[in-house]
């Protein structure tokens, strides 16, 4: 009997345990629930939570790739983009509603001429209501070297050294520059025409390489311009060699976008070669009627450049007429040693005389017609008052005589170069070369305010427009391409061309110069009679994730920074 009992008893206490067990391990199970939900719960509170800097919600997304858009949130954290999705569980310390706008990265302007307007307004105005977040300086000139002219003049010496002061100023842009063929020329040679000696050589060389370890995106040169022009293609390949050791690039103002044009594009493929470099060519066009139809053959030596292994690409500005300076119809050799030599020489009857032969000539090239060039101004006020905005036609015309007499007097009586506008380019041709995949867009301007002093000058409306009117006229009136396609040339096309490391692109990671803009009504309003004129249509601009364009007005943020070349590892920003 007990030890039926006793073994009854441990068939209970057997049971007893089992359940005991069971009940354990349930517990634990629940509690183990109980666990996975309030880490779960929890995790959800934190999402609520999650909080940004910035959100921008239900925007377009044009990441810059080319690839079709998507509708989406975008977070920035700091100076970077943190995320590209779904934030709806998330909030941002300021949020923007971009429904109905497109988002895109900032616009990379390719040559521009912001070195000197920066300085003076380092808002800059222009390019800001257009979208541009990084300006490249360098054709040809650069903001250094340069030597000082005097123990006062000591604010820079070197590119590197400028980029600091703009630094220290603080502009709303980020900043970048080429080192300049003329400007390293000039610094040892000054105007004169003539080879460089091997030690010359050797000195100018070192000055593009201080300039690539201060951060220079390569070598810039603009070959129809005296000095510049002084330089022999031999010269600009050891340059260009230099570049070449940095990871740089070789971009030109060619010796001649006219009647020389094929010779100019075969020594701009012969630097790239020999130097091993990638070239761009700057503001890619034909001048001049009669040689609008070598369209074929420009765009055919391009292609077979490339299929050769060179890397090849342009740049463009979206207008029919290019700008530069009255001097650009004088033979080169009159201009050696400074505007102040040239004017001596134009009062010399006999060489006035020679300079005025050549020009009949077409040296250095033919002229276009005088109806074709329109005065900008000049640094005299009388003549300002008489003469500004007119064409050279009526100007001579005024003064009774003929264009190229008129020419040279007009620079003696105001000793300046004076600025004009040349309505030379074909519009059809436009239209051929601006699809092209591998061109991107420049301005080849300053970026200036619609005030004084900037708009008490003439200047071409390319300073206002060449980004509006890329994604206005080109894009959505003319239809030449999409606008993921029109973005891709402004934002990743020169951004990988340049070596540019986290920008150009929406990703995250990246760094948050972004632009929202409307598509259906972004627009250029700058013209050649009256091109003081913002664009319109920009809403919002972020540089390095602050923003400087808000509700189209500026926010007096100047958060821009150097954006460095291929030839220093970059700093943490």
């Amino acid at each position: 009997m007990n030890s039926l009992m006793g073994r009854n008893e441990s068939k209970e206490n057997l049971v007893d345990k089992k359940v005991m067990e069971h009940f354990h391990t349930a517990k634990n199970l629940f509690k183990y629930s109980l666990l996975f939900q309030a880490i779960f719960f929890s995790s959800c509170a934190q999402q609520s939570k999650q909080q940004f800097d910035l959100v921008i919600r239900n925007g377009l997304i044009y990441d810059g790739s080319g690839n079709k858009p998507y509708r989406s949130d975008l977070a920035i954290s700091a100076d970077t983009i943190a995320f590209i999705g779904e934030l709806k569980h998330a909030i941002g310390i300021e949020e923007v509603n971009a429904n109905g706008l497109a988002v895109s990265p900032g616009f990379i302007n390719m040559l521009s001429w912001a070195d000197g307007s920066l300085l003076k307004d380092g808002r800059s105005m222009s390019d800001i209501k257009q979208g541009v977040t990084l300006e490249i300086f360098g054709e040809g000139w650069s903001p250094g070297p340069r030597k000082r002219k005097n123990s006062k003049d000591t604010l820079w010496n070197t590119l590197g050294e400028y980029f600091e002061v703009l630094k220290k100023r603080g502009v709303s842009v980020n900043y970048s520059s080429f080192v300049g063929a003329t400007s390293v020329r000039n610094y040892v040679l000054g105007y004169e025409n003539r080879k460089p000696i091997p030690t010359e050589l050797n000195e100018m060389k070192e000055l593009v390489r201080v300039a690539m370890k201060e951060g220079a995106m390569g070598l810039g040169s603009s070959l129809i311009y005296a000095p510049a022009d002084y330089a022999s293609t031999e010269e600009l390949i050891e340059l260009s060699k230099v570049v070449s050791e940095y990871g740089g690039m070789y971009i030109t103002h060619m010796r001649s976008e006219s009647d020389k044009i094929l010779s100019a594009m075969n020594e701009v493929f012969r630097i790239a070669k020999e130097a091993k470099v990638p070239a761009e060519i700057y503001h890619l066009k034909i001048n001049n009627t009669w040689n609008w139809n070598k369209i074929d053959a420009v765009l055919s030596k391009i292609d077979s450049a490339q299929k050769s292994g060179l890397k090849i690409t342009a740049d463009m500005y979206t207008y029919n007429a290019s700008g530069t300076s009255i001097t650009a119809r004088l033979p080169t050799w009159v201009q050696e040693g400074g505007a102040q030599e040239m004017r001596k020489r134009l009062r010399n009857p006999t060489l006035r005389k020679r300079v005025l032969s050549e020009m009949e000539l077409g040296i250095p090239s033919r002229n276009s017609d005088p109806k074709d060039v329109m005065v900008m101004g000049f640094r005299t006020d009388s003549l300002n008052k008489k003469y500004r905005g007119k064409r050279l036609n009526e100007i001579a015309k005024l003064r009774g005589k003929n264009a190229n007499e008129t020419i040279l007097d007009l620079l003696l009586d105001d000793k300046s170069s004076i600025p004009c506008i040349f309505f030379l380019i074909s519009e059809e041709n436009i239209k051929r070369m601006l699809p092209l995949p591998y061109v991107s867009v420049s301005s080849d301007a300053g970026s200036i305010a619609d005030e004084p002093p900037f708009n008490e000058e003439g200047t071409h409306p390319r300073a206002y427009g060449s980004f509006a009117r890329m994604l206005s006229k080109y894009t959505r009136e003319d239809k030449l391409f999409s606008i993921e396609e029109a973005i891709r040339k402004m934002t990743s096309l020169p951004a990988f061309n340049l070596k540019i490391q986290k920008r150009g692109l929406l990703k995250p990671g990246n760094f948050a110069d972004i632009v929202i803009f409307d598509p259906a009504t972004i627009q250029d309003h700058a013209t050649f009679d009256d091109p003081h004129q913002y664009a319109t249509g920009v809403q919002h601009v972020f540089v390095n994730g602050q923003q400087v364009l808000k509700n189209g007005e500026h926010t007096n943020k100047k958060p821009g920074r150097l954006v460095v070349g291929p030839g220093i590892i970059p700093k943490k920003e």
